[in-house]
């Protein structure tokens, strides 16, 4: 199958049988998880004993070989297996003498390369993108701008490459200023970064959310672990969605709305987002009524809305007149965009407290305290029913085990059998935290509107101070620091490591997007304008045709990759259309 090996043991021991055992690398602390018995050779016939075992590919094995004559330890080997590869692990004995057994591998056919397709597939993608630069460029000759002229209707394709490649409008011709203004006094133009920036952080989550191409790096990661694509998007589109609470509910006030009425529009687009969310992760659609016994109630879009009712509402409370004309009086103006509103974040390190002292003080039964682990099999087996500790605790208390995700990413690598939500209720504390800090961002727009150095450098600023107590909460290690980083969790010092990406990756979209204007942001700005519709859209829709098709091979990671990838591009094909007839769903 796919991600697995098989593995052929040939026992040449004729006294003794072997236990074969293995631990995958990626498994902290874990059990040793039995794998097959092989019998003794029969030494008349001179016929080994075998026992074929089926390995896995995606993460280095540890495997141990124990002889059945009291239990000693024969020996280990550690390995990384390659996919559909054949192996044949060879134990003999030495030197009858001594005793010595030796285990040799051998590779009976080699593995595959299940990496090619992603090449193939980038090819692919840099092709198309060299024909629209192409394209672009040949959009500014005279002559075939002419000619495209008369093949197509002048006045929509002089908007389009107007609005989308970027070229100088009348207005622009006219102004003698060559460099480009981002704010004005009478009007303030959208930041197209923002949008592209939510943009990649949504079709991220899509591709991810329809298999990935089932590649193991394409994956939520067990427990604690590396950043890798799907622990990155959500945080991103969190901290974009704070950024983003900042600029509107700036500029709501700005045009007259009383504080009162924004209230309202919060409360009720949170409520909205709670409820499309339950629908969304409890689809029924032909499976008949949905019970009530096991409703989810956690999920993405609950606790996006629940994070920015908080952040919204705190901002609002806070509001200051004066804070993009710069009038704010601080004694200290290099920190104009943080001092005034010193009570939000008395309000946030609040929240931080009620975290930690909830996690690490907080008593669990069966379990210790600030327990942070996947429970199963790691950590020797010793708390096989702790997962998540506190967190997984609450969640259990408060909603029932039948309410929350039954199938955590833990249960496969640490063979977890409790139910642990990954959005679950403790950890929204932190996604609180994340679009938070997003909220900076969008203040730091706000204070410096066209003072882009000043913009930027403290989006430098920002991450560095981010990314210094990441390091010293994690001890710059991945299982060994004060609070690892951890996905499934909403560590602090996960929020910290994303956020400090998360300023530098806006940091180049706003320079390259809004700046220079090197990038007009497609073509992840068209998903980031309509990003509630596609979310939603590619949820509903993710078992019915273009979007999925029964496969030849199943376990074929090409023909995943294919159909993921043609899935991901059509939402982007989709909000595209969508943006030029100027349909946008918000709410």
């Amino acid at each position: 199958r796919m991600d697995q090996a098989l593995l052929l043991v040939r026992n040449e021991l004729p006294a003794q049988g072997l236990r074969l055992a293995a631990r995958s690398g990626s498994c902290h602390q874990c059990l040793y998880q039995f794998l097959a018995f092989v019998p003794p050779s029969n030494g008349s016939l001179r016929k080994p004993g075998t026992a074929a075992v089926m390995v896995d590919t995606q993460h280095p094995l540890t495997l141990m070989l124990n002889g059945s004559v009291g239990d000693r330890e024969l020996c280990k080997i550690q390995y990384h297996f390659g996919e559909f590869g054949n192996y044949s692990l060879v134990v003999k004995t030495l030197s009858t003498s001594t005793k010595t057994v030796s285990c040799d591998l051998v590779i009976n056919e080699g593995p595959i390369n299940s990496y090619l397709p992603i090449l193939f597939a980038f090819l692919v993608y840099m092709g198309i993108l060299a024909i629209l630069i192409v394209g672009r460029l040949f959009m500014k000759i005279d002559p075939v701008r002419n000619w495209v002229y008369k093949k197509l209707n002048p006045r929509e394709t002089d908007r389009l490459i107007n609005s989308e490649l970027g070229s100088p409008n009348t207005t622009d011709s006219i102004n003698s200023d060559p460099t480009p203004r981002l704010w004005s006094t009478a009007s303030r133009q959208r930041l197209r970064s923002l949008d592209t920036f939510r943009g990649l952080s949504l079709i991220i989550m899509v591709f991810v959310n329809y298999g990935g191409g089932k590649y193991w790096f394409f994956k939520h990661e067990s427990w604690n672990g590396k950043l890798n694509f799907p622990s990155a998007a959500f945080s991103r589109f969190v901290f974009i969605m704070g950024t983003s609470i900042s600029l509107s509910l700036s500029s709501m006030l700005r045009l007259g709305s009383s504080k009162w009425k924004v209230l309202g529009k919060i409360l009720w687009r949170s409520f909205l987002l709670i409820l499309l969310g339950i629908i969304v992760v409890n689809p029924n659609y032909c499976l008949g009524p949905l019970s009530w016994d096991n409703l989810r109630i956690p999920g993405v879009l609950q606790r996006l809305g629940f994070t920015y009712l908080m952040v919204a509402a705190l901002e609002l409370l806070f509001a200051r007149a004066g804070a993009e004309n710069g009038t704010l009086e601080t004694p200290c103006p290099a920190l104009q965009d943080i001092l005034p509103y010193w009570p939000q974040w008395i309000f946030i390190l609040m929240l931080e407290v009620i975290w930690l002292c909830l996690t690490f003080l907080l008593p669990v039964p069966g379990c210790p305290r600030g327990y942070l682990g996947p429970g199963g099999i790691g950590d020797f087996g010793n708390y096989p029913n702790c997962t998540g500790g506190a967190a997984g605790y609450i969640d259990r208390l408060l909603l029932g085990e039948k309410h929350i995700y039954q199938h955590p990413s833990s249960s496969v690598i640490y063979q977890t059998t409790m139910p642990y939500d990954p959005e679950g209720i403790l950890g929204t504390i932190n996604t609180i935290f994340m679009a938070f800090l997003g909220l900076q961002a969008g203040k730091v727009i706000l204070f410096y509107k066209d003072e882009h150095k000043q913009i930027m450098s403290r989006f430098i600023i920002w991450s560095i101070v981010m990314g210094i107590i990441s390091a010293i909460l994690t001890k710059c290690s991945k299982e060994e620091g004060f609070i690892p980083i951890n996905k499934n969790l909403w560590s602090i010092s996960y929020v910290t490591t994303m956020s400090c990406f998360a300023f530098i990756l806006l940091l180049l979209m706003y320079y390259l997007v809004d700046v220079k204007r090197l990038w007009s942001g497609a073509p992840f700005f068209y998903p980031g304008m309509n990003s509630i519709l596609v979310y939603i859209g590619h949820e509903v829709f993710e078992n019915y045709f273009p979007f999925k098709w029964k496969m030849q091979d199943s376990q074929s990671h090409a023909e995943h990759l294919t159909q993921n990838l043609t899935a991901t591009t059509l939402w982007v094909i989709i909000s595209y259309l969508l943006y030029r007839r100027r349909i946008f769903w918000k709410i």
